[in-house]
C-alpha cells in the first residue's frame, strides 16, 4: 500500500515546476505525510483518553484539522468534492493560512520537548513548494488513503520513508551527508550496546539514523516497561543538525519510528565553545558520522584547543569532550584521520583521554557517491589506550549503489570484536609500539600476504623469454595462412 503510493506521489510531484530533485520531492512528500501522520496519532489519542475517561485535547485547532481542509468526507465517507479546496484556492489556504499557524507552535509552546515545539520547527524550516494547486490536490488524495495507526503501518511506513532517505542520499556526491548504510549503524549499534537509562548523543544527526537505530536496539533488547518507554521517549536521544533539510527529515524518521517529539535542535554544533561543556551537559553514548572533508572558518576553529579548517576534526574533539568519563563511542571518519600530519595532535589526545580499543577499517564504496574511504572508531572515555584491535573489512567484491554493504558482511567483525581475536583480517597492535612523534595508526594487516610479490630478476626474463617464443610461433601460423 504505502510503496505504490510513494511512487504515485513521486510520479505527480514530477510534473510540478516547484519541484526538481530527489531532495524536493522527500521534504514536500514529508510535510504532507507528517500532518496526516499527526492526524491518525490525535485519534488513536482520542480513543486512549475516552477508554481511560479523560477528554483529549487536540493540538492542531479545527480549521486545520487535516480532516477539514485535507480530505473533508461526506457522512458516507467519500470525498466531499463541494468542501474539497483545489487549484489555487487550496494553495492560497496552505501558503497563507495553514503554514502561518503551524509556525506559530514553536513560540506558543510550553517547552522544546513537546509535539507542538516540533510542529512549529518544521513548519518555520520548510515552505510549501509544489507550485499546483491541482498537483497537490492529487497528492493529498493519495496520502489520505494511508492510514499510521497500527504498529505494523507504522513500521511500513517508516522503512518506506528510510529508503526514500537513501535514494536523497544516492541523489549527489555527498551520498554520505544524508545517509549512513544501515548495516553499518546497526553494526556499529550492536558494538557500542547503549542500555536503558544511557543517554545517547549524536551532534551530526543528518537523517537522524543513528538514532532511530539504537531506539530500535534498545526496544528489542530486554521487554520494557511503560516507565522504560518514557525514559526512551524524553530522555535518551539527542541530537543536532546544521542543515534544515536534514533537520528536518530527521524529525520526521524519528517521529514516524515511533519517538514523538524528537530531542533534535537545529544548530551549528561546532559553534559551540568546548571549554564552557559542562558535566551536566555531557552524555553516555556518542554514535555519530561527522560530515566529510567540510571546511569550517576560523572564528569556529577558536572554539577547540586544536585548531584545524577540517571539520571531521572538530567534531571528534568535540564528541570527546561531550563524552561522560566511562562513555563509549562510535565514530566515523575518514582514514587519512589515522596518518595524516595534521590529525597528528589530535591523535595523541584521543589515546591520551580515551581507550581507542578497536578500530574497523571500512572498504570503498561504502558510502555511495561520497568516493572517499573510512573508518569507525570505537573508544571509552577515561583512561588511556594501551592496546587497539584492527579489523579491516575485505570484501570479494566492489560495493556501490547496486551493490551495497551488507549486515552479513559485518558479522564476522562483530563476532571477532567480542573476544579481539587475531584472524587474516583482524591483529592487534600496543602503544607501545606506535611512533610516539606521529601517532601514526594507519591499518597494515601485517596477516595477508601480499598480492603484489616480487619476483627475482631472473624469473621474470625468463618468463619474457617464453611469452616471447609463443608469439613468434603464432606470427609464424599467421604469416603462412596468409
Amino acid at each position: 500500500m504505502f510503496e505504490q503510493a510513494f511512487r504515485n506521489i513521486d510520479d505527480t510531484l514530477r510534473k510540478d515546476a516547484g519541484v526538481s530533485s530527489e531532495l524536493d520531492y522527500i521534504e514536500q512528500t514529508s510535510w504532507i505525510l507528517f500532518l496526516k501522520y499527526l492526524d491518525d496519532l490525535e485519534e488513536t489519542k482520542k480513543k486512549e483518553y475516552a477508554l481511560a475517561g479523560k477528554t483529549y485535547r487536540e493540538v492542531i485547532g479545527t480549521p486545520y484539522r487535516w480532516e477539514i481542509w485535507a480530505v473533508p468526507k461526506t457522512s458516507e465517507g467519500k470525498i466531499d468534492h463541494h468542501k474539497a479546496l483545489t487549484g489555487d484556492d487550496l494553495l492560497n489556504f496552505v501558503n497563507e493560512k495553514l503554514f502561518p499557524y503551524l509556525k506559530k507552535f514553536k513560540h506558543e509552546a510550553e517547552s522544546p520537548d513537546t509535539i507542538q515545539y516540533k510542529i512549529g520547527e518544521i513548519f518555520s524550516e520548510l515552505k510549501n513548494k509544489i507550485q499546483s494547486g491541482y498537483t497537490l490536490r492529487n497528492i493529498l488524495d493519495i496520502v489520505d488513503d494511508l492510514s499510521f495507526q497500527t504498529s505494523k503501518e507504522k513500521h511500513e511506513l517508516s522503512h518506506l520513508y528510510e529508503g526514500k532517505i537513501k535514494n536523497m542520499g544516492n541523489a549527489g556526491r555527498n551520498g554520505g551527508e544524508y545517509y549512513t548504510p544501515r548495516p553499518l549503524i546497526r553494526t556499529i549499534v550492536e558494538v557500542v550496546a547503549p542500555d536503558i537509562g544511557q543517554t545517547v548523543y549524536d551532534g551530526a544527526c543528518g537523517s537522524a539514523g543513528f538514532l532511530v537505530e539504537a531506539f530500535d536496539y534498545m526496544r528489542s533488547t530486554k521487554k520494557l516497561s511503560t516507565g522504560d518507554m518514557e525514559i526512551l521517549q524524553k530522555k535518551t536521544f539527542y541530537g543536532k543538525e546544521k542543515k534544515s533539510l536534514a533537520y528536518i527529515i530527521g524529525i520526521m524518521n524519528m517521529i514516524l519510528h515511533g519517538i514523538e517529539a524528537p530531542n533534535i535542535i537545529h544548530t551549528n554544533t561546532l559553534a559551540e565553545n568546548i571549554a564552557d561543556i559542562q558535566e551536566k551537559e555531557k552524555y553516555d553514548v556518542i554514535l555519530a558520522n561527522p560530515p566529510f572533508g567540510g571546511k569550517e572558518r576560523s572564528e569556529i576553529q577558536q572554539n577547540f584547543p586544536i585548531k584545524t579548517g577540517e571539520t571531521a576534526y572538530l567534531f571528534l574533539q568535540h564528541f570527546i569532550k561531550k563524552l561522560r568519563a566511562g562513555g563509549r563511542a562510535g565514530i566515523v571518519i575518514k582514514n587519512t584521520f589515522l596518518s595524516n600530519s595534521d590529525a597528528a595532535s589530535l591523535r595523541k589526545t584521543l589515546l591520551d583521554s580515551c581507550n581507542l580499543h578497536t578500530i574497523l577499517d571500512l572498504p570503498g564504496g561504502t558510502f555511495t557517491g561520497a568516493g572517499v574511504k573510512t573508518v569507525v572508531l570505537f573508544f571509552e572515555k577515561g583512561s588511556p589506550t594501551k592496546k587497539v584491535w584492527y579489523y579491516q573489512l575485505n570484501l570479494d567484491r566492489n560495493l556501490g549503489k547496486t551493490n551495497p554493504l551488507s549486515e552479513a558482511d559485518l558479522a564476522e567483525f562483530v563476532e571477532l570484536q567480542k573476544t579481539q581475536g587475531d584472524s587474516e583480517n583482524s591483529w592487534s597492535v600496543n602503544i607501545s609500539n606506535i611512533e610516539p612523534n606521529t601517532f601514526d595508526l594507519s591499518a597494515k594487516n601485517p596477516n595477508r600476504k601480499d598480492e603484489n610479490v616480487l619476483r627475482e630478476p631472473k624469473e621474470i626474463l625468463e618468463e619474457m623469454r617464453r611469452l616471447d617464443e609463443e608469439s613468434g610461433k603464432i606470427l609464424e601460423v599467421i604469416s603462412h595462412q596468409s
